[in-house]
């Protein structure tokens, strides 16, 4: 084979590569927001070994992101007003992701206030929460075609929520572990301004004591797609699965209808959760 002929064959093998990358990310429902790329399936993955943190960086006022935002994997903690870590409603975050913006490879420890914030489609890769405050994340665009994308990184000791879902569109969970929590992904239950919320998680980890893995308001026709979750240390399967809710906008307590997948808004089959 001459040179040029070998540097088609090898450019044919890198387009066939990316093509079937993006028509597995568009198979989990990863669109717009953020393009999964090779390298980032290679470093980043469910179970995967919780870092190091590379030094440590006090945050005394929320740090704004637009653009990329890569931490190098230091570990950024709440001091002064974001000194908080317990579950007050209403406080600040350590990070505001504009619309669009990339927050990558971070460390949160403790205190850790209300986590992070996206105002808008944003992209958490390899972020990590040691002790989550308030919330590890809250996604709160108010457009319906808003992705949120959270691919690697884990989360801890969370009381209640890890990731908060207010706002509208999409939120795609990939790659993620959860050890000690309340619920892994909650669409708000009882925010004054409601909307309809598309959930896919996807190669997940989570490690009991844990109460559930989402939940949805039925009402709003929210949906929860959930493929290979995989689910540690609960050989009583206390863990809930997909949780409807008949949410409102009045701030009062939500009313749960249901749990268990139902083929309408939770949908997955026995296979997608496994006990490990």
């Amino acid at each position: 084979m001459t040179a040029r002929a070998e540097q088609r064959v090898s450019h044919r093998r890198k387009v066939s590569r990316r093509r079937a990358v993006i028509a597995g990310a568009s198979a989990v429902g990863i669109t717009g927001a953020a393009l999964i790329t090779t390298t980032m399936l290679s470093t980043a993955g469910a179970a995967a070994s919780w870092p190091t943190p590379n030094g440590s960086k006090p945050v005394s006022r929320t740090i704004p992101v637009s653009g990329t935002y890569d931490g190098k994997l230091a570990k950024f903690y709440g001091t002064g007003d974001l000194g908080g870590s317990g579950q007050e409603e209403g406080q600040d975050p350590i990070f505001e992701l504009a619309d669009g913006a990339v927050l990558k490879n971070v460390v949160i420890g403790t205190p850790a206030a209300d986590g992070v914030h996206c105002k808008g489609s944003c992209t958490l890769q390899n972020v990590w929460w040691l002790d989550v405050g308030e919330d590890a994340a809250t996604f709160k665009g108010k457009s319906s075609s808003a992705v949120y994308t959270v691919y690697g990184g884990g989360a801890k000791n969370a009381d209640d929520k890890v990731l908060q879902f207010n706002g509208a569109g999409k939120l795609v969970v990939s790659k993620f572990q959860a050890e000690n929590f309340g619920k892994l992904v909650r669409s708000c239950g009882n925010c004054s301004t409601q909307y309809k919320r598309t959930i896919i998680i996807n190669d997940v980890d989570v490690t009991a004591p844990g109460k559930s893995i989402v939940g949805i308001n039925s009402n709003y026709g929210d949906t929860a797609a959930l493929r290979k979750v995989r689910i540690h240390g609960d050989s009583g399967k206390k863990i809930k699965t997909c949780t409807r809710f008949e949410g409102n906008s009045s701030g009062k307590e939500p009313k749960e209808l249901g749990t268990g997948a139902d083929g309408t808004n939770c949908m997955f089959s026995p296979s997608d959760i496994t006990y490990q």
